[in-house]
């Protein structure tokens, strides 16, 4: 298990948003690489890493920052989808998509493109939960990964975030999950 070093498809896209995420910019790019080294560990069969899952990873929580909201899937995926049709790769559109729509999904996923969407939702889940639950990544790596890429603030803007959506929406507190 390598932990992901580089992947300039994801920094290309998060320099032309790096004004819209302001200050959280380098919480959220080492969300990302804590995702993406968590993913490739998961799935070693994809490596190098794909630009569906390295186009995903960038655009998977930017509706945060793009939309203000924690219900930010649709506004994620249509991002990515602009971003897609712009580069002329809306073959991908439909694995990207899933990617992000289902990254937050509470039980596994088994439709269309399963291996990939799979692996990025129990990625994301070490992440979000601090490694607590680790899908059989050892903790050795996990701690090396999060060492390589610290927070930075990004577990703490979450927070906020949940904080305020709970404020705004007490029925619908975290309006990004699925089952």
């Amino acid at each position: 298990m390598d932990v992901v070093l580089e992947c300039p498809l994801t920094e290309q896209i998060l320099a032309s948003f790096a004004t819209v995420i302001g200050k959280d910019l380098p919480g959220y790019r080492n969300h990302i690489y804590r995702v993406l080294s968590f993913y490739s560990a998961l799935n070693p069969q994809d490596r190098p890493l794909s630009c569906a899952v390295q186009i995903a990873a960038a655009f998977h929580d930017l509706g945060i920052w793009t939309h203000g909201t924690l219900d930010y899937l649709a506004p994620s995926i249509q991002l990515a989808r602009a971003f897609l049709a712009e580069r002329g790769e809306l073959q991908l559109a439909e694995q990207v998509s899933a990617l992000i729509e289902q990254h937050h999904k509470l039980r596994p996923y088994r439709q269309a493109h399963a291996a990939s969407v799979e692996a990025f939702r129990q990625a994301d889940t070490i992440d979000v939960s601090l490694g607590l639950l680790n899908f059989g990544l050892p903790r050795p790596f996990i701690v090396e990964v999060q060492a390589r890429y610290p927070d930075q603030g990004f577990h703490w803007m979450l927070a906020r975030a949940s904080a305020r959506q709970l404020l705004r929406t007490p029925l619908r507190p975290l309006p990004m999950f699925r089952w």
